[in-house]
């Protein structure tokens, strides 16, 4: 199985890396054909604003669009998830809108702001799951279709919409590959 990363800015190395680990085949993305021979994309963390503005330029956004109407599971971290997202609140940048969600940007505080902490996901088991919060947004409101899956300091971090996953942390970060896992069942589905 093949999984793209989408490689314009941010940590697409790292995820990258955790998909050699779990065993199945990275795909760095750059150019909107090569999302053609990709089962699933993760759209990594970094500046959510560059990142959608290079969608546009380099005309990906419209074809990550038309994969994801074709059934394509996709994976946003940090970046990712603000990307997802239909709502970014006070923001009218660049997005997918793919997730019935509002997220709130740099939602935790600035650089200095940015924190680990354990988070219990049902799905993952009984061993938490270490997250890593990096000017991290959050999901202030979420659609009835949206499966919230958990929480830190009462905000939503993690939630799935039917073949859309989000992470307002970075999981790419520590050496706990369940969320890539989870999301590559996800595919398999």
């Amino acid at each position: 199985m093949k999984i793209g990363v989408l490689a314009l800015q941010g940590a697409f190395r790292e995820h990258c890396w955790m998909l050699h680990e779990c065993g199945v085949e990275a795909v760095e993305i750059r150019k909107a054909d090569e999302l053609d021979e990709v089962a699933g994309l993760i759209i990594p963390g970094g500046e959510s604003t560059t990142i959608g503005k290079l969608l546009n330029d380099w005309a990906i956004m419209d074809k990550i669009k038309e994969r994801a109407a074709q059934g394509m599971a996709i994976y946003g971290t940090c970046a990712g998830m603000i990307l997802l997202s239909k709502n970014i609140v006070d923001s009218d940048q660049p997005r997918l809108g793919l997730m019935d969600t509002s997220v709130r940007r740099n939602a935790f505080g600035r650089q200095c702001e940015s924190f680990e902490a354990d988070l219990y996901v049902k799905e993952f088991g009984v061993e938490p799951v270490r997250a890593v919060f990096i000017r991290a947004p959050y999901i202030e409101e979420a659609g009835p279709e949206v499966k919230v899956m958990a929480e830190v300091k009462g905000k939503v971090v993690i939630a799935r919409q039917g073949r859309f996953l989000a992470t307002a942390f970075h999981p790419e970060l520590t050496r706990d590959n369940r969320i890539h896992k989870y999301f590559i069942k996800m595919i398999q589905e």
